[in-house]
């Protein structure tokens, strides 16, 4: 049965054992992360087929709030994929832009009310040992991949945020090849912000004005 297979022993390190859905999980997460970075559209189907992984994996280590979360992932993966292909103006290919105060003010208020309601539901529902700490990544993540959705530049920050949560959490819960993988998505996380800004810049910058003599009023 492929579920087994994937919940199977790959390799160990210090002792502690490698799944199938680790390791392929670590390969589509790096590899998703660098297709967003250069704005490609194969991250949306790459990224599907990541977070499919990723939910096996975190189901069975006890992180349920992770678990769950990669089920909206799918959903908004699919939405990701369809606006980055026709959320332009016209329908057109989605281009980077920023985040707007009014949208910065709703995205807070939704990170703390999704934060406190995972903690709770969390901590009560289930027999996790880190109710908060995967309430507030969980919530981290949703904000950044709603961003990324989008095409919001600041996006990458959310995701930055939420590593350096996640590399600590998932080497305390005995997922080192997970905690390698989210020090290689900090990584490209700053190089997508940097691209990301680049590209931004280049869109604000205003167009040169051809050399010739003023127009003459009427």
């Amino acid at each position: 049965m492929i579920i087994d297979w994937l919940t199977g022993t790959a390799f160990r390190v210090a002792g502690t054992g490698t799944t199938w859905a680790e390791l392929l999980g670590f390969a589509t997460g790096v590899l998703n992360v660098w297709l967003v970075a250069r704005q490609k559209i194969a991250n949306w189907p790459i990224g599907i087929a990541n977070v499919l992984l990723l939910m096996l994996l975190f189901w069975t280590a006890g992180l349920y709030a992770d678990a769950g979360l990669q089920v909206v992932y799918v959903a908004l993966g699919c939405y990701g994929w369809w606006h980055w292909l026709v959320g332009g103006e016209r329908r057109t290919r989605l281009t980077v832009s920023r985040t707007g105060r009014r949208e910065w003010l709703a995205l807070a208020a939704a990170g703390v009310l999704l934060t406190g309601v995972l903690w709770v539901l969390v901590d009560r529902a289930t027999d996790s040992t880190v109710p908060l700490p995967d309430a507030l990544t969980t919530a981290l993540s949703l904000l950044a991949t709603y961003g990324q959705t989008r095409k919001r530049v600041e996006s990458w920050w959310l995701w930055i945020a939420a590593d350096l949560i996640y590399i600590p959490l998932y080497a305390y819960k005995g997922l080192h090849l997970t905690a390698v993988l989210y020090l290689v998505f900090l990584a490209l996380c700053v190089l997508g912000l940097r691209a990301w800004r680049a590209d931004l810049r280049r869109v604000d910058r205003p167009s040169a004005v051809p050399p010739g003599p003023a127009p003459v009023a009427a």
